[in-house]
């Protein structure tokens, strides 16, 4: 790709990552807030957010290219030791056990309480992009791009056993509070953020940032989520 030259991010109008997935979220991470639109080309194994490589036509390609716009859900960490720490996902927000034993999490939607105690492997909220993700691997639904949702999905729910999760608006505040914390350490990852020793978690959907992600006609992100969904 060196005969397309480079330029530095303040200078960019484009960016190019070359790579998997992984790079994909770190580079919209990297761009957060700077309205840089990023076309990927697939370096990687799954490359679900990336085009496909091809060297010849870049400048033609990104013209022509159909956009998405995704936004961050931003997670507000409050240690043990009573510290605070922010993060933002592309993909999700999990919560998730440190040690052998099961994490306690009490679930507050809107300051109101709606589960007083989940016992589980953790829990997860994902956005709609992040929704094919992790999100799907741990059974929660799949999210049309343009869903004003976030989807809540337990990892290896003991109690209740028989709760599967929950959609919400994208408006909605929620609060998960670590239940029992010195005897289940819980951590809180925001894609590849990660806080140990966790009291409680607060996540919000930004809707103050927008990212724009750009792909082949016919390949973009809608189109994309909605062949997962008739995927066998």
């Amino acid at each position: 790709m060196a005969s397309y030259g480079d330029a530095a991010v303040e200078e960019a109008d484009v960016a190019v990552p070359l790579g998997g997935d992984g790079l994909m979220i770190q580079t919209l991470q990297r761009l957060m807030g700077r309205n840089i639109p990023v076309y990927g080309m697939n370096f990687g194994s799954v490359g679900f957010l990336m085009n496909e490589f091809r060297e010849d036509g870049l400048r033609e390609r990104i013209a022509a290219a159909a956009t998405s716009r995704v936004r961050p859900l931003v997670m507000t960490v409050t240690d043990v030791r009573g510290k605070e720490h922010q993060a933002r996902a592309i993909n999700e927000v999990s919560m998730l056990r440190q040690t052998f034993q099961a994490a306690k999490l009490r679930i507050t939607i809107d300051g109101k309480p709606r589960l007083e105690e989940l016992v589980a492997d953790g829990v997860l909220i994902s956005t709609p992009a992040g929704s094919t993700a992790y999100n799907l691997s741990v059974n929660g639904p799949i999210l049309p791009l343009d869903a004003p949702l976030m989807a809540m999905t337990p990892i290896s729910a003991f109690r209740p056993r028989r709760w599967r999760g929950a959609l919400l608006p994208d408006r909605a505040k929620v609060v998960i509070e670590v239940l029992e914390a010195p005897k289940r350490p819980v951590a809180a990852v925001a894609d590849h953020a990660e806080f140990r020793d966790v009291a409680r978690v607060a996540v919000a959907m930004d809707h103050k940032t927008g990212l724009t992600l750009l792909h082949d006609p016919g390949h973009s992100m809608e189109e994309r989520i909605l062949n997962e969904q008739f995927r066998a």
